[in-house]
Order: C-alpha cells, then structure tokens, then sequence
C-alpha cells in the first residue's frame, strides 16, 4: 500500500493541466451499453474507478480498450449477460450506472449494491423510483437489485427530487433507460449538472430525443435504437477546483489548464471572497494567493451551487484564513472525515451537526494523517503542501481513484511529494 510524503512550504507555480472529468466519464462508459457498434469516447482519465468501470463492462460483455493516450473504445459483443458482481460493484457508487442501460437493451439486470467513499448513507432509492416508474419490477435479494422489464420500459411523468436536492447519479441513470422506453417520459427535478448535461449530449448523438438538457426539467422521448459515436470527455471540474485550492493555499501562481470557468462559479465566487486572485487566461484559469487569506461561510448545495466534491479542499484552505469561518454540508452531512485529521496538523475546526466551525491557525504543521475517502486525501494533500514540515497520507489509494498522478504533476508545478511503500501497513 501507498503513502504520499509531502514536505510542504513551496509556492506552486507554472502550469497543471485539468484531464477529463471520472464524474462525466463513468456514466458515458456505461450510456455504450445502449448502442450498437463501437463507442468511442475521448479524453478517458486513467484511474482505479475507470479501471473498475471497464472491468464492469467486460463482464457484461462489452470488447473494451483503454489506450495510453485516454481513447476508450467499447463494442458490445454478448447481450445475455446481465449481472455485474459484488467484486466490482462494491468498490464504486457510480457503477450503479449499468442499470438504467441494462434495463433498457435487455430487459433484465442483476447489479450488487454499490459502494465507495465512507462519505455518509448514498441510496439508490430513487434511481430504483424512477426505474419502477418506467414500467421495472424490482426487488433486492442477497444484496443484489435485480430489475426486469418484461414488457419492456414506457414512458412516465417521474420526480427524483430528494432530501439532499436532486440525484445525479439518479438521474443519469433513469435518464439512460428511458431514451428506449416507449412513449414519452418527463423527469422533474433532474440534477443539471455539467456531467448529465454532457451524457445527454452523448445520448443525442447516439440517436435519443432529449430536451432540456442542463436544466431541471427532462423530456425524454423513446426511440427503438441508439448508435455508437463519438464523444470527448469534458474536463474535470473538481480536479481543477482542487488544483485552484492547491495553488491558492501555497501562496503560488498557478495557471490551471483546461479549466472550464462556466464550471466553477461557485468554486471561483469562493476564492475571490478569501482573498485569491482568479483571472481567465488562454482556455485556463490563472490563481494566485495572497500572504493571509479571509475568513468566509461557505454552504454545499447542488449545482450551480458550491459542489460537496470541494468542501473538503475548501476547508484546507479556511483553515489557514484569519478569522472563523463555517462550512456547512446540506448534500452529504455525515461528509466530515478529514476533520480530524486536519486538526492533527493543527488545524482547529469543530463539527457540530452538518456545519464544521473553523478558526483559522497561522500555520499548519507536518504530521501523520490517514486519507479515508477520495476528496479528504485531497484536502489531505493541499494541507501538506501548506504546512511547515513533513506529512506523511497513508492510504493514498483513495486519491488514485480520482486524481491521476497527482504527485507527478504537482512536483512538476514546485511540490515536493513522494510515493513511497507503506510498510507499517504492509506489516499489519
């Protein structure tokens, strides 16, 4: 097992550049399941969630390629198959995504219920809402969903609002199956996130009749069949929110590259409030530090609001900022695991029900910290790049499934981050 030791202190400067986005690309892999031919999709990260997605995909019988340069392509060449395993499913939430698709083009699907970060309780109620809508008997059984649509799909009038706002994955996923249910299906409520949008865009390609593609309201009219294209990859928005953050709390100079600012309204609205300078530059987004930085109340919400995927980065840096600061979850609550291992390294932050109340500490300290979800061990990484000393971030396999060579690239832009063999956890 991996551990990351970072000797923090440098001032990032130069360029990074943002690669395409898991969030988009995870459910675009699984919209090739609905077509026939060769899907070909551009600018596919490689990291251990797509690894897995891909692993999903072969066994569900779909020829599938990942080349070095990031083309994916993916041919479905056996349709019986209609069983995703725990062995896969379990290690990502997104994989949930093969649903909707196996639904839809076979009529029957098995999919284990899904895992990933230890974030706080993730249901899949809705997308199961939203496919018994459309026409799918479903029942769990020995931890597995298993939808069949005997008659095949029809069109409905489906709401997937919940308590924590709308579904993305949910969405994107009821999404896929009614592009070939009969007739004619209204999502209300739908996520607009840059991500459903792009998939929508896939789906149009392909041959689907969508309207209202980025907006809370879809109109999803059936048709009989989907056809391979095409497609690249948008960039990835939470990867250059927390490279901005990275360059932000060094006191650097960062140009971000391939960064969409339409993407990071919120994210962008935030710095500039703590005092960072953030311009448009060259297709880019250049960020630049200031010595101290202001304290400012921050609140997730879904998009276009401040994304949850950023809270953690963001708190990183509030917790260098003079003054008290409050970060408030209304997407995840329980989405507070980094908290203690920020205030080994001399933060100071409280919890208190879904807010964390931050006053902000001169300078942070090198230490022992343990990453336990994928957008922590992020924050993990900007605190270690910030503080005076070394940090050591154990478990660091968490961030390889959404950051691809991370430490490469910050190296590249002044960081001092080395991989290195864990072998206290090799020997427990």
């Amino acid at each position: 097992m991996d551990k990351f030791v970072i000797e923090g202190g440098r001032r990032l400067q130069g360029r990074v550049r943002v690669n395409g986005s898991k969030n988009d690309a995870l459910p675009l892999l699984a919209a090739a399941l609905l077509a026939e031919g060769r899907t070909r999709l551009r600018g596919v990260p490689h990291l251990s969630d797509i690894a897995t997605m891909l692993r999903i995909l072969r066994e569900l019988g779909a020829h599938v390629e990942h080349r070095a340069d990031g083309d994916v392509t993916v041919k479905v060449t056996d349709e019986s198959r209609v069983e995703a395993s725990y062995e896969n499913v379990s290690t990502m939430r997104a994989s949930v995504c093969v649903l909707g698709p196996l639904l839809a083009r076979r009529g029957k699907a098995k999919v284990s219920l899904p895992g990933g970060c230890v974030i706080g309780v993730r249901p899949i109620d809705l997308h199961l809402k939203g496919f018994a809508a459309l026409g799918a008997e479903i029942r769990t059984e020995h931890g597995y969903v298993v939808a069949e649509a005997k008659k095949g799909l029809r069109g409905a009038e489906i709401y997937l609002g919940g308590p924590y706002g709308s579904t993305v994955t949910g969405t994107a996923n009821v999404l896929m199956a009614a592009t070939l249910a009969k007739g004619t299906t209204v999502i209300e409520s739908a996520a607009c996130e840059p991500e459903v949008e792009d998939l929508a865009r896939l789906l149009i390609a392909m041959g689907a009749k969508i309207e209202g593609a980025g907006t809370h309201r879809l109109v999803v009219t059936g048709v009989e069949r989907l056809q391979a294209v095409e497609h690249t990859v948008i960039p990835d928005r939470i990867e250059a929110g927390t490279f901005l953050a990275a360059g932000a709390v060094t006191r650097g100079n960062l140009l971000v590259e391939n960064a969409r600012m339409e993407h990071l309204t919120a994210a962008v609205h935030a710095l500039r409030q703590i005092g960072v300078t953030v311009e448009r530059e060259n297709g880019g987004i250049r960020v630049a530090g200031p010595e101290r930085f202001r304290p400012v109340d921050l609140t997730t919400l879904p998009y276009p609001g401040f994304a949850t995927d950023l809270q953690a980065q963001f708190m990183t840096l509030l917790a260098c900022a003079d003054g008290i600061s409050v970060v408030t979850e209304k997407i995840y609550p329980d989405r507070f695991m980094h908290v203690a291992e920020l205030n080994r390294m001399g933060a100071q932050v409280r919890k208190e029900g879904a807010s964390a109340i931050i006053h902000g500490v001169p300078q942070l300290h090198g230490a022992p910290v343990m990453a336990s979800d994928l957008r922590a061990s992020a924050a993990l990484v900007i605190a270690g790049l910030a503080a005076k000393g070394t940090t050591e971030i154990r478990r660091v396999y968490h961030i390889d499934r959404g950051y691809e060579r991370i430490e490469e690239r910050l190296n590249a832009c002044g960081a001092a981050v080395k991989r290195m063999v864990d072998k206290v956890l090799l020997v427990r």
